[in-house]
């Protein structure tokens, strides 16, 4: 394979919750890192109980794997850019125990690490993955585990598996369980029509949380990913905000003030939200808490306060205004207090997004008249641009920080784009149909 990845598409069917329709959404690395590391994945063996003596045909236990655990190992360590998997087509020999691995046909592909694995039908529609990670130069195991789960919830146990190696080689926690919420939208005119999607990591098991025939925005995933707060215009063309539980798809309106709604962000204790709301006249950002419906005003300034987002902490908000005369970020105490400014390079900073570990932010910056996504480093105040495109927005990080996914466009249509925060890998996401805009990664789960 090439140093380089080019176009790697990974055409995902899935279905809609509502109808018989299908939505697709691809994968495709545009750009990976040079000199990726050399891994085989083996295909998984499958086994079997033995069919008992007249059992009847519709009882017996398949012939084949109900999934393709280790194609799905396989497409999660080569979209993270840094991984280089042997094509199963070039395996010399296909191991399943390590009494059977002859290391030195690895070692003619350079491959660094082998991953052999089982998996084992139980009965009742329940299957055990057992795998070994093996340094393939050393001939030692690095890694051993085994992981039961039901058949719906067998390929988040392979992304588990990929979580596990990702982190024993990369030494940074997986992040292949996780989601990605985003809003798609299709038609034109008066047939135009939203809907709120959630989407594993990977882009299978999507599903529509809700359709509306106004505009959704800035989903935000609550602390516990059990949660989604967004905006919305359905309310008679008046934005206001919603909070939607996500495996129930019951909902909630939390703030429906008059004027702007707008920017939801969860707290890190859950307990409340940061908005921007203009119902005293200009767009400020307030604290609103979720149990008593109670609004606590956080800024005070005659220009736009919008898009706040919660320091780790909880101890801080971040958000965008243009009191300076154009759109910078600037950081205020939840507690209420004097706001200062963070960013200073370039004339337009907005829409923040910060790691766990709160060291970093991602926003848009412009540069030349196009907008980018960058990464402020907090401690050393380096300002990297990641991306080159004419109109990135809403960017994102993974929980692990190690990517940021955001919008951008492709052509007439609006496209989900990540890159990695050292910005050597770029991944792009497209829907079979319409515009794919405001995404949203959730926290681990």
């Amino acid at each position: 394979m090439s140093k380089q990845k080019q176009l790697i598409l990974l055409a995902l069917l899935v279905s809609m919750l509502s109808s018989t329709a299908q939505a697709v959404l691809n994968i495709e690395i545009t750009q990976g890192i040079e000199g990726a590391l050399p891994i085989s994945i083996v295909p998984f063996s499958w086994e079997t109980p033995v069919a008992s003596p007249g059992q009847p045909a519709s009882m017996a236990p398949s012939q084949k794997a109900p999934l393709d655990v280790a194609a799905v190992i396989r497409a999660d360590l080569a979209r993270t850019g840094r991984f280089d998997p042997l094509p199963p087509k070039d395996m010399l020999a296909r191991p399943s125990v390590d009494s059977t691995i002859n290391f030195s046909n690895w070692r003619i592909f350079q491959s660094e690490n082998l991953v052999v694995g089982t998996v084992q039908y139980l009965g009742a529609d329940r299957y055990k993955i057992r795998f070994r990670l093996f340094d393939v130069f050393k001939g030692k195991q690095l890694e051993g585990y085994s992981l039961s789960a039901s058949g719906s919830h067998l390929r988040r146990a392979a992304h588990q598996v990929s979580d596990i190696i990702y982190e024993k080689l990369t030494g940074q926690r997986g992040a292949f369980t996780t989601n990605v919420a985003y809003v798609t939208a299709a038609g034109e005119g008066s047939t135009r029509r939203y809907a709120l999607w959630i989407a594993d990591a990977d882009g299978h098991n999507a599903q529509s949380m809700m359709r509306s025939r106004e505009p959704i925005l800035s989903p935000a995933w609550s602390p516990d990913g059990t949660q989604l707060a967004y905006a919305s215009l359905e309310d008679r063309g008046h934005q206001v905000i919603f909070v939607q539980n996500v495996a129930s798809g019951r909902r909630e309106k939390v703030s429906s003030f008059k004027g702007l709604n707008g920017a939801p962000a969860w707290s890190p204790d859950g307990k409340s939200l940061a908005l921007s709301l203009s119902k005293d006249g200009n767009a400020e950002v307030y604290v609103l808490n979720l149990a008593t419906k109670r609004t606590r005003r956080i800024t005070r300034h005659w220009a736009i306060d919008t898009e706040p987002v919660w320091t780790p902490d909880g101890k801080a908000i971040i958000f965008t205004s243009d009191r300076g005369g154009r759109p910078q970020l600037y950081q205020a105490p939840s507690a209420g207090g004097r706001a200062k400014r963070l960013t200073f390079e370039g004339t337009f900073n907005a829409r923040a997004s910060i790691t766990s570990d709160g060291k970093q932010l991602a926003m848009i910056h412009r540069v030349d008249g196009k907008y980018r996504v960058a990464v402020l480093d907090r401690e050393t105040g380096n300002l990297r641009v990641l991306t080159d495109g004419k109109l990135d927005e809403s960017p994102s990080f993974a929980p692990n920080g190690s990517m940021i996914i955001y919008a951008s466009n492709s052509g007439a249509r609006g496209v989900l784009k990540a890159v990695s925060v050292d910005g050597r890998v770029h991944q792009r996401f497209t829907a079979q149909e319409g515009d794919v805009r405001e995404p949203a990664w959730s926290p681990f789960n």
